[in-house]
């Protein structure tokens, strides 16, 4: 029996140039890795390591003061060399020096595999913290039992890795980490694909497995629960996961350790190596990432990644690094050119009208400021998903809590909204105000 295709139609894929190789090399242990807090929404970090603490890999860094089972630990063995901190002393990196010698920690198994057994392994080895929770795609609290259990096969993010590529070879870990995660939730555990690719998890035990067809963010595991079982309101909890971390699970039921190989992709308009690279959680990019004068280096994809410098990490979350010239100066002309070279949605440039479809080398450049926001039916055509996103923004905006719960606040996070901010002539700072209007919530309880 073919599995039924949901086909998307709204969305948009930017078209930057992404000429990324699949090839993938080893760079071996990099010099230094980190953690950074900040990588997990909800957590509050109690540090319970020092500057020139030695720990092992798995070792614990910290744990979560509003619940101490929760445990933050070291993606690599070696000494502690930093620990950055931000506004309000908020610690934002801890920072180590690798070294393979100080070894790794060495978990118990459980025997009977029962959901509180599972629990507990994964919350002292720190992998716990790959899964998230919706609604406010938070840090997935343990003591809930969720609803059911959503990964995304699929990336329609600009420039994303390829997800059958990072599985490669890792189809055993993948299946244990399935089965393990098959047990946490009192309902289903989900796994979306896309077409034409997708069958490589398609045979996959203890899934229900769907295809998805349609343009960015059909990839978003947001819209993916959308469209199977959406999320009705602040107690129908369900937990997300990336395939990367099903894999890492996997390996830890396995092997009784944390293995903390990644595949991370480079690519982008200004990057000097665009190819794949072996390395691990954290790792420092000084030692993979060669990029152009003047770029911009983003641990993540261009619409929702974060800025690092060029000695900074790899996001805990992430696959992808991505590099893209940074704008300098004004434009000759501005708008008024004809703009034979610039990506237009609205069809403001000659781009559009040729139908140019080559891909462009996007820049930083916001194209204006902040300007009037008004409901013009514009996002509608870019958001798949039975939403009201201005009406439900406007509301953010002034902070109306019952208002934002009935417009669909609880359906979606950050990405969900982060092509609505690329695309918006008013140039909203969707994201931002989506996760103020998430935390006012969580606030007033």
């Amino acid at each position: 029996m073919k599995n039924k295709i949901l086909r998307l139609k709204q969305g948009y894929d930017i078209n930057i140039s992404d000429d990324c190789s699949e090839e993938i090399v080893e760079i071996g242990v990099p010099e230094t890795v980190a953690v950074k807090p900040v990588d997990f929404e909800g957590l509050k970090l109690k540090p319970v390591v020092e500057i020139n603490t030695n720990v092992r890999t798995g070792e614990v860094l910290g744990f979560d003061k509003t619940n101490k089972a929760i445990k933050l630990t070291a993606p690599f063995s070696g000494r502690v060399v930093a620990i950055n901190r931000g506004e309000r002393r908020v610690i934002t990196e801890i920072v180590i020096k690798t070294n393979e010698k100080v070894g790794s920690v060495s978990f118990q198994i459980p025997t009977g595999m029962t959901r509180e057994k599972i629990l507990e392994l994964l919350m002292e080895s720190g992998l716990f913290l790959l899964l998230k929770q919706r609604p406010f795609n938070v840090t997935a609290n343990p003591d809930r039992v969720p609803r059911d259990i959503f990964i995304s096969a699929t990336d329609t993010s600009p420039m994303a890795p390829d997800l059958e590529l990072i599985l490669k070879g890792n189809e055993e870990a993948f299946q244990t980490g399935l089965s393990i995660l098959s047990q946490l939730t009192s309902g289903k555990l989900h796994v979306s694909a896309a077409t034409p690719k997708g069958a490589a998890f398609e045979s996959f035990r203890d899934v229900d497995f769907h295809l998805f067809e349609g343009k960015h963010p059909a990839g978003n595991v947001g819209v993916q629960i959308h469209h199977l079982q959406p999320v009705l309101s602040r107690e129908d909890v369900v937990w997300t996961i990336g395939v990367q971390g099903v894999i890492l699970i996997g390996k830890l039921f396995t092997r009784g350790q944390i293995d903390p190989q990644i595949l991370v992709k480079v690519s982008g308009p200004a990057a000097v190596e665009k190819k794949y690279f072996r390395t691990c959680l954290g790792a420092t990019v000084s030692g993979f990432v060669k990029s152009e004068d003047n770029a911009r280096i983003i641990s993540g994809n261009i619409l929702t990644g974060r800025q690092i410098s060029p000695d900074g990490f790899v996001g805990y979350f992430d696959n992808l690094v991505s590099i893209i010239p940074e704008a300098a100066g004004y434009e000759f002309f501005g708008w008024i050119a004809p703009g034979l070279k610039k990506l237009s949605i609205s069809r403001s440039f000659l781009s559009t009208l040729l139908h140019v479809r080559k891909p462009f080398g996007l820049t930083t450049r916001k194209h204006g400021s902040e300007r009037a926001f008004v409901v013009s039916g514009l996002y509608e055509k870019y958001l798949p998903m039975d939403i009201f996103p201005v009406h439900l923004m406007k509301s953010i905006i002034i902070g109306d809590i019952e208002e934002m719960e009935q417009l669909g606040i609880y359906e979606v996070v950050e990405e969900d909204v982060a092509l609505l901010e690329y695309i918006c002539p008013s140039k909203i700072e969707w994201q931002e105000n989506l996760r103020q209007g998430i935390r006012l919530i969580l606030k007033e309880g």
